[in-house]
């Protein structure tokens, strides 16, 4: 309990650091993508250029992180659903444990790559400060959107359809 309670201390305290060093969320929209090339949970590489011509669900979660695991499932059905018209949904794990990542990962059956962030990654999405963030990349590569918590679900899914089927990016 003690040890949860300082892991989310100094990851509060880092978050607020990098907000002071990062863009503004607001100047990031319709801006290229911040690239990032890792290893998914499940050690297959995840590189963002790759992935133009997608569009791209990038969300920022943690495993303490309700809200996030209340987003989970519609995530799931998503990329289900839109997989063949060209969305790609990410998970960004903020957590310092990818085993506890990994066991929340396969306890919801997510169908989509899960990699693990860090303050770095943060830092070039214009700080995540509070979570669950999720970002819509565009076909481009561009940041097309940005939500904040899950009570925006109803308009981020109105703007994945809309950059699904968009013919003009």
């Amino acid at each position: 309990m003690q040890s949860n309670r300082i892991r989310m201390t100094v990851s509060v305290l880092l978050t607020l650091t990098s907000c002071l060093f990062a863009q503004a969320p607001d100047s990031l929209l319709h801006q290229q993508a911040p690239q990032f090339a890792r290893m998914d949970l499940n050690h297959q590489p995840i590189d963002l250029s790759a992935l133009r011509g997608h569009v791209v669900l990038l969300n920022f979660w943690a495993t303490w992180c309700v809200p996030c695991q209340a987003e989970m499932p519609r995530f799931v059905q998503w990329q289900n659903r839109y997989q063949a018209a060209g969305l790609q949904v990410i998970g960004v794990s903020m957590d310092d444990d990818a085993g506890q990542a990994l066991e929340l990962v396969r306890r919801r059956h997510l169908n989509y790559p899960v990699i693990m962030g860090d303050s770095d990654l943060g830092i070039q999405y214009g700080g995540v400060l509070g979570l669950p963030v999720t970002f819509l990349i565009d076909r481009q590569g561009r940041i097309a959107a940005r939500f904040k918590g899950a009570e925006s679900l109803p308009a981020m899914k109105r703007e994945v359809k809309r950059l699904l089927h968009d013919e003009n990016q």
